[in-house]
C-alpha cells in the first residue's frame, strides 16, 4: 500500500484502528444495512445516514429540484443502483450513474393528464423523477465535459475507473455533496495469501489496488487544484477474524481499520494496535475501539458543519466526536486528542479474576462510556454512559454469569477510546 503510505507521509491520510459496533452481525446483507443506516444491530432502519443528512439540508426533495439555487444532484453513486446510505425518509436522495457519456435521454414535455387514483399519483411521481433526471443528466454531462483527468490511473481497476469519473465531475464544477463508489472481492474466506509467502496473494493485490486508486484520485485532484474540496473514507460491512482458517483465508470479523484521506484530514493513527491473545483461535475477533458512527458524526460535524442536535436526529443517538477533519468554517480546530501520551485510562483489579472485578477509569470530564464485550464483539454490559466531572472513578463488574475466557472493557471519553483485556478464570 505504497500509495496510502505516501499520502500518510504527506499528512493527507489517517488510519482509525479497530472500527466496529456492539454485537456485530456476520451477515453480508444485515451488516451492510447497519453500516449504511447507522442503526444498532438489533434495529431495522429503512433510511441511510447520508440520506437523512441531505434531507435536513434540502427539505422537500425531490419537489422543486433542481432549482436555480440547487441545480446539481445532491449525491451521486457510481453504479447502477443507489444504496441505502443515500435513502432519505421519503425518497432516495442520490442519483446513480454508470457513465456520464451514456445517460438515457428522457422524453420532454409529457403533459397527458393522469387518472385521479393511486396509480395516477404514482405516474405523476415517475414523470417528475424522469424530468428531474433529464435536467440532472445535462448538468452532469456539462461538468464532465468541462474537465480532463490529469493523473494516470491504474488500468483494469474498477475502483480507479469510478474515482476517475468523480474527479472530473468535481473539477467540472458540480456542487454535489456526497459521492459513493464501491469495489468487491474482499470476502477472502480462502486463498487469501499464497502458501509459500503469506505477504503476497489475493489480499495483498486487493489492498494494493485500493491504495493505488486512492493515490491516483488524490494526485488528480491536486493537479486539478480542487483537492481542498474533498475528504474521503473507506468502509466495509465487517472485518476479518484474527487467525486464518484451514483454507488459507479468514472469516467474517467484528472490526477493521478505516482509512480517511484528503488535504484537510487530520493525519495520524487513531487508537492503539489491536489486542491479540496468545491463545487466539479461528473464532476470535479484534475488539472494536471506535464505533463507526463516531466517524460518521465527526465527518458530519467537522466537515459538513452539522450541529449536535441534528446529529442525534441523523444518527439516532449521541456519538462522540474524534479528530478527523480540519475545517475552520465548522470550528473543528478545537477537537484534539486528550491523551496523546498513551496514558492508561482504563484497568481492572484483580486481573485475572473469578467472578468479581473492579474497573477503574480516568475521564477528562464530559460524556464517558464504559462497555464490556466478549471475544466475538458482543456487547455484554454497559457499565456507564453519562456525563462525568474530570477524575478517577470505579465500577464493579460481576461476571458470574459468564464462562472463563478473555473479555474486553471499552472506554470512550470524547475523542479518546481505549480497550483493556480482562481474563476470567475458574475458581
Amino acid at each position: 500500500m505504497t500509495g496510502i503510505q505516501s499520502l500518510f507521509n504527506e499528512g493527507k491520510a489517517s488510519i482509525v484502528q479497530s472500527v466496529g459496533y456492539p454485537t456485530p452481525s456476520c451477515s453480508h446483507f444485515r451488516a451492510t444495512d447497519i453500516w449504511m443506516s447507522a442503526s444498532n444491530s438489533n434495529e431495522v432502519v429503512t433510511t441511510g445516514w447520508t440520506g437523512l443528512y441531505l434531507d435536513q439540508e434540502f427539505p422537500g426533495f425531490p419537489n422543486g429540484y433542481p432549482s436555480t439555487q440547487n441545480p446539481d444532484p445532491l449525491a451521486i453513486q457510481i453504479g447502477s443502483l443507489t444504496s441505502l446510505t443515500l435513502q432519505g425518509p421519503v425518497v432516495n436522495m442520490g442519483l446513480s450513474i454508470s457513465d456520464p457519456n451514456s445517460f438515457y435521454n428522457f422524453l420532454n414535455g409529457v403533459n397527458d393528464p393522469v387518472p385521479n387514483s393511486p396509480w395516477g399519483n404514482e405516474l405523476s411521481y415517475v414523470r417528475m423523477i424522469a424530468g428531474q433526471t433529464q435536467l440532472y443528466s445535462t448538468v452532469i454531462k456539462n461538468a464532465y465535459n468541462k474537465a480532463t483527468n490529469l493523473a494516470t490511473y491504474p488500468a483494469n481497476n474498477s475502483l480507479a475507473a469510478q474515482l476517475k469519473i468523480v474527479a472530473r465531475l468535481i473539477k467540472g464544477g458540480l456542487k454535489t455533496r456526497v459521492y459513493m463508489v464501491s469495489t468487491g472481492g474482499f470476502d477472502t474466506h480462502s486463498n487469501q495469501v499464497t502458501a509459500t509467502d503469506t505477504t503476497v496473494g489475493a489480499h495483498a493485490n486487493l489492498m494494493g489496488g485500493l491504495s493505488n486508486s486512492i493515490k491516483s484520485f488524490m494526485d488528480d485532484l491536486k493537479a486539478m487544484q480542487v483537492d481542498d474540496r474533498v475528504i474521503g473514507m473507506t468502509f466495509s460491512e465487517f472485518g476479518r477474524r484474527i487467525k486464518s482458517n484451514a483454507s488459507m483465508g479468514t472469516d467474517h470479523g467484528a472490526a477493521a481499520p478505516v482509512i480517511l484521506f484528503g488535504k484537510n484530514i487530520r493525519p495520524g493513527v487513531r487508537g492503539s494496535s489491536p489486542i491479540i491473545p496468545t491463545n487466539v483461535t479461528v473464532n476470535d475477533n479484534i475488539p472494536f475501539q471506535f464505533d463507526f458512527r463516531s466517524i460518521y458524526a465527526s465527518i458530519l460535524n467537522q466537515w459538513f458543519c452539522v450541529k449536535q442536535d441534528a446529529l442525534q436526529t441523523i444518527l439516532f443517538r449521541n456519538f462522540q466526536n474524534i479528530p478527523i477533519a480540519i475545517n475552520a468554517a465548522c470550528g473543528s480546530g478545537i477537537i484534539q486528542s486528550q491523551h496523546p501520551d498513551g496514558s492508561v485510562l482504563i484497568m481492572n483489579y484483580p486481573n485475572p479474576f473469578t467472578d468479581l472485578t473492579r474497573i477503574t477509569f480516568i475521564t477528562q470530564g464530559g460524556h464517558t462510556l464504559v462497555q464490556v464485550m466478549d471475544n466475538q464483539g458482543r456487547l455484554l454490559a454497559t457499565l456507564t454512559d453519562r456525563v462525568y466531572a474530570a477524575g478517577e472513578f470505579q465500577l464493579n463488574f460481576n461476571a458470574g454469569f459468564l464462562p472463563p475466557g478473555v473479555y474486553y472493557a471499552r472506554f470512550q471519553n470524547g475523542s479518546v477510546q481505549q480497550v483493556h483485556a480482562m481474563l476470567k478464570v475458574r475458581p
